[in-house]
């Protein structure tokens, strides 16, 4: 299902400056274009160059820095002298220039900012390629990356003109939002009397919905990223996938017709869209054999090469999803996606609690055993106390103890939590709400500021009816509506609040909703006059995931954009899933 957009459906913009712009200016900081001798990966060895220059493009993280004091003071002990140049992207940390200097290397090198944050993935989707910013940011506190996306939607402002319409939900888009709007003011001018391109912003922390992200996904983009992952856009196919001996680098977007066609689709639809494509495609190579030499000639010159595209691609993608039903066949994935759905209607909990305990006890997976406690978590608000040890026990005999950390940062960060005693859901509603209604809820201790994190899950699902009540089948053919992406049983929580939102232009009449997300103080709205915006930019909406989106979520949005006439573009932090949540908080690295 590519969605097709209806006729009235508005432009998208055009990404492609934005490639351009980060193009030219990192030929700008390299001065020299062509006088690449090698490109090396900076990784723990060393670089064999006999190059007079070395200059190195790096993220500014403390190990790459460590890393390139190591070969400079290398060549300082081997007696070589060489120019050193280091390219931070997208910004300079004064912590890295810190490490520079302890290892007595900052007089060696000369330092400089590629601010390449944004890199169009594809026609709708911008990634900022960041995916420690869901640890640094939701753990450990660290709001260095904030800086770095007020600047990403400084510089869409400036190319597309303001953005009349703006909302958002979450402590971090609250300060993102407030850094942009102090650089717009810095910068007055820049876009004032341009035409709005884009009608709305929406921003959105991802701790405002963990349990989306927790899922497992079963639209076709999302069970490839689940499988194979999906990698700044592209992806390996390994040979059980190309029938061959070799791996196979594929690039996933819109351009790639056939891909485009099934990426939203339900799992379930896809295998009999392929098929029916395939049979399509046969009958368009049989045409050749009525041909006499002319018909022949415009065929090999006009079609040949297209549909031999398209042949390539579609066996690609049957091997995907034959891969993806062998991982799925062995995993008994329908009993997992069983005990999911129990998860998030709140049925069975204790049957939903043994599976938990036997996937542990089976050794399925130490990151597939932790997201369901932490769905189990979320969705229940926090485990009781008898269950939460039990669990933790459970899962660390057959782990191994090393994880313990790792329960001590999905607590912090309110993944998985144990319910105080006394502490039934009504009770710490009470308590919640009278913490975020208080004016000092600022300065909440640590132990309330755990408290506040409880999830109030069924509570606001029931609000937003994000489970929906089916009479019969599920068509998930023609879906009704974005619970389609997990089968029909759960709407996204993160794309039913922008439904909401959108439909009455504010956070009025969401209150409650937004006491329940522990958001009080963190929703906001701020409208300009509408006067210069078309109405075609106004059905343009842009979507930032401060934290990390997923393509479910993406697939939902297109979904609702085509029901009500809009178009989505997504700017993500970077693109995520259930495993690399659990990874982020992991403090055993695979």
């Amino acid at each position: 299902m590519a969605f097709p957009h209806r006729p009235d459906a508005p432009e998208l913009p055009d990404f492609s400056m934005l490639k351009r712009l980060a193009r030219d200016q990192l030929i700008y900081l390299l001065e020299q274009q062509h006088e690449v001798d090698k490109l090396y990966k900076v990784e723990n060895k060393p670089a064999l160059s006999s190059s007079e220059q070395l200059c190195f493009l790096v993220r500014p993280r403390i190990k790459n820095m460590r890393y390139i004091a190591s070969l400079v003071n290398a060549d300082k002990l081997a007696g070589r002298t060489r120019k050193y140049k280091v390219i931070f992207s997208p910004q300079k940390f004064y912590a890295c220039e810190m490490v520079l200097e302890e290892e007595g290397i900052y007089g060696d090198v000369s330092c400089d900012e590629w601010a390449f944050s944004l890199l169009p993935l594809d026609v709708d989707l911008l990634s900022m390629e960041l995916p420690e910013f869901f640890r640094d940011y939701f753990l450990e506190g660290d709001q260095r990356w904030i800086n770095t996306v007020a600047q990403a939607l400084h510089l869409l402002s400036t190319l597309y003109g303001p953005f009349p319409n703006c909302y958002g939900i979450g402590r971090c888009a609250k300060m993102a939002y407030e850094l942009w709007r102090n650089l717009e003011e810095e910068e007055d001018g820049e876009t004032k009397g341009r035409r709005p391109e884009i009608g709305h912003i929406f921003l959105l922390d991802r701790d405002v919905d963990f349990v989306t992200a927790l899922c497992s996904q079963v639209v076709y983009e999302g069970l490839v990223d689940d499988t194979f992952r999906i990698k700044c856009g592209s992806v390996d196919f390994g040979p059980e996938v190309t029938s061959s001996d070799k791996s196979l680098k594929v690039l996933l977007n819109a351009e790639d017709k056939v891909f485009n066609e099934i990426r939203n689709e339900h799992f379930s639809n896809v295998f009999g869209f392929l098929s029916q494509k395939a049979r399509n495609l046969q009958a368009q190579y049989d045409r050749r054999r009525g041909m006499d030499i002319k018909q022949m000639k415009n065929f090999v010159s006009q079609e040949l090469k297209g549909l031999k595209q398209e042949h390539r691609l579609l066996s690609l993608h049957i091997g995907a999803c034959e891969s993806i039903m062998k991982k799925k066949t062995k995993q008994d994935f329908q009993e997992l996606i069983k005990t999911e759905h129990a998860l998030l209607e709140g049925f069975n909990i204790r049957e939903s609690t043994s599976y938990i305990e036997e996937h542990i006890d089976r050794q399925v997976s130490p990151i597939e055993s932790l997201r369901l406690m932490c769905l189990l978590s979320i969705t229940e608000n926090g485990l009781i106390p008898k269950d939460y040890r039990s669990l933790k026990t459970q899962y660390l005999q057959s782990y191994g103890p090393e994880h313990l950390l790792t329960f001590s940062n999905l607590r912090r960060a309110g993944l998985l939590t144990e319910q105080a005693p006394g502490d039934t859901l009504t009770a710490v509603e009470s308590k919640v709400s009278k913490l975020v209604t208080d004016k000092a809820a600022g300065k909440i201790t640590d132990a309330f500021s755990s408290l506040a994190k409880r999830s109030n899950f069924r509570a606001i699902s029931k609000k937003l009816n994000l489970i929906p009540r089916v009479d019969g089948e599920y068509d998930l053919k023609v879906p009704r509506d974005m619970a389609y992406v997990f089968s029909g049983a759960y709407v996204p929580l993160s794309c039913r609040i922008i439904e909401q939102v959108l439909e009455r232009r504010s956070w009025q009449g969401l209150d409650e909703v937004v006491r329940l997300l522990n958001c009080s103080d963190f929703a906001f709205t701020d409208m300009t006059k509408e006067d210069k915006a078309s109405s075609e930019s106004l059905r343009l909406i842009l979507v930032v995931f401060l934290g990390g989106c997923t393509f479910s979520e993406i697939s939902a949005l297109r979904f609702l954009g085509r029901e009500k006439g809009y178009r989505f573009i997504f700017l993500t932090t970077a693109v995520t899933n259930s495993a690399r949540l659990m990874e982020a908080m992991s403090e055993v690295k695979a």
